[in-house]
Formats: structure tokens, C-alpha cells, sequence
């Protein structure tokens, strides 16, 4: 597993629990990416690890198809409930 080398940003509150549920789960970025794909979310790796490194703005359409392919809720990606 890779290591993080930069430091994590504020662009967004969502992606550190985008990363920490993809992991949970056991889910690569690249099956990450290819079920975002298939809900019509065109981002690549690099969108993706900057979106988790929360280096880049996250719209509201891919916060929605990322809680339904992580499984959890909107609300729990924003921290909102735990």
C-alpha cells in the first residue's frame, strides 16, 4: 500500500471517508473508478486521489454516486452522522 505523500487539503470534507470506506471495504481506486464510470462519473486516478487527498473540490453528482458505491450515506461521507 502506498503511503500519502502530500499533506491532506481543504478543498473538500468528503474524501478522507472516501478513502477510509474504500479501504474498509477492500476496494482498489481502479474498481472505485470503473464503478463511478458505470454511473456516469468521468473522473481518472489522479481525479480520484486528489478527491481523497481533499486537493480537489468534490461536485454533488459524484458525492452521490460515491455514497452508493461505497454504501454508506451522503450524510456520512460529510461527517454529518457517524
Amino acid at each position: 500500500m502506498r503511503v500519502r505523500k502530500q499533506e491532506l487539503g481543504s478543498r473538500n470534507i468528503a474524501g478522507a471517508r472516501v478513502e477510509q470506506r474504500r479501504k474498509a471495504i477492500g476496494m482498489k481506486q481502479k474498481d472505485l473508478l470503473t464503478q463511478l464510470q458505470v454511473r456516469g462519473v468521468d473522473l481518472n486516478a489522479s481525479g480520484l486521489s486528489k478527491l481523497e487527498g481533499q486537493i480537489r473540490s468534490i461536485n454533488d453528482y459524484e458525492l452521490i454516486a460515491l455514497s452508493d458505491v461505497l454504501g454508506v450515506s451522503v450524510n456520512w461521507l460529510l461527517g454529518i452522522e457517524k
